[in-house]
Formats: C-alpha cells, structure tokens, sequence
C-alpha cells in the first residue's frame, strides 16, 4: 500500500457493534468520505412501513421491489455537525430511520435480493476512487471484495444490547432493554441465514472484539492496523 493513496476501508459485523462510530472515526482521522450502508438500507424500510409494503418484521417482497424505482437516497453534508446525513427523496431522515419500527423491519427489507442488488450498485458509484470508509454486513465480501483494508466486528449480545440502549436514551428515544436483546438476537440470526449476501466475515478482514474497547482504545488498534498496511505495501 501506497501512504499517499486513497484506500477502500470496509467495516462490517454485527448490529450495535459500534461500526458507524468506529468507520466515522477512522473517516474523520484520514479525511475520507463515510457513508452509513445500514442507514441506506433504514430508508428503503422507512419508505416502506410509510407506504404499508412492510410490518411486523414482514415484507411484501413484490410490493417493496415495485417501490425501488420511485426511491432516492443520498447522503448530504451537515455543515453544523461536519457529518454526512440520510436524505430520502431530499428529506433527511437521520433521527426517523433510528426508530424502533425501521430496526424492527430493516432485516426482511434487507434481505430481497433485488434490494440489495440495487443498494450494492449506489454504494459502488460512491466509492469509486477510493477515499471511502464504508460500515455495513457485505461491504467487504460483496460491495467491495478488493478493499484494501476489511475490518470485521463482533462484540457481546448484552453489551451490544446495552450501547444500543444508551443510544436511544441519548437522542431522547424510547428504549426497552430485553426489546432490544430480542430485535438483536433476531437480525443476528436473519443477516447471517438471509440467502442474498449474509453475513461473514471476508477470508481477508481483520476480527475486532471491541467487547471491551473505548472508542480511543479501538482507534490505537485501527492506527496500528493501517500503518502496517501501508509499510507491508512500500516493502
């Protein structure tokens, strides 16, 4: 790896790992572009429960494929927070696709193939050229298996359960401890069971318990992941 390139850097695993914090970080540090795949995947299930193609965990499959053409999203640049947001037909929907009922449905919206298909193909034209930290559950098996740098995830149940909790709590939300348990248990058993692109890790990505990590605690171990990188590539 060249120092002075712009490298592909995907960040997958499991829900409430802590990866759109962790990817935003990294992106902060080296100046690239972040950008939430999961969040992409919370409008499309946004759209739906709206438009009645999706509840109770269950989605109409033909109904939500029929919907595709007539959804848009794009990330645009808050220039308070310096953080890109989740724009659906132009409207952000940052705090509304963090609602319970999108975690509740994301996984069956998730795993139609052809929604994926199509979100795989977004996801794609935005990082062309590198210069991208992308976080998500087939970033570095299927979006982009070359990436320079894959990392995989994983942390406890109940710890993931309890950062998911104080999530909520801090942005004002309503938050029920052993809901969560069970809407993290589920997804982990759809995402890694799903037929379109399940969870895994990549043969070449790297496995990052962060269990018990401070957020500055992964970032020391990020830093010496990507230094290593970069002098293995300029051996």
């Amino acid at each position: 790896m060249e120092k002075n390139k712009k490298y592909t850097i995907s960040v997958d695993g499991f829900s409430s790992c802590g990866k759109s914090t962790f990817a935003k970080a990294i992106a902060a540090e080296l100046k690239y572009l972040y950008i939430d795949s999961g969040a992409m995947y919370r409008a499309v299930t946004l759209y739906c429960l709206r438009n009645g193609t999706t509840a109770g965990g269950v989605a109409d499959s033909d109904a939500v494929l029929n919907s595709m053409p007539a959804i848009r999203i794009s990330f645009g640049l808050n220039h308070d927070t310096r953080q890109y947001e989740t724009l659906l037909n132009g409207e952000k929907i940052e705090r509304e696709i963090r609602d319970r009922a999108v975690s509740d449905n994301v996984s069956a919206i998730a795993a139609i193939a052809g929604v994926r298909e199509k979100m795989v193909e977004i996801q794609r034209e935005i990082g062309t050229g590198g210069g991208i930290v992308m976080d998500g559950r087939d970033i570095g098996t299927v979006v982009f298996p070359n990436a320079e740098i894959k990392i995989f995830m994983t942390a406890d149940p109940e710890i993931r359960a309890q950062r998911r909790y104080l999530e909520l709590v801090g942005k004002g939300m309503p938050a029920d401890r052993e809901a969560i348990i069970r809407n993290i248990n589920e997804r982990d058993l759809i995402d890694g069971s799903r037929e379109a692109s399940p969870l895994r890790m990549a043969d070449d990505a790297v496995l990052l318990d962060n269990s018990h990590m401070t957020m500055e605690e992964q970032m020391v171990w990020f830093r010496k992941l990507y230094n290593g990188k970069v002098n293995e590539g300029s051996n």
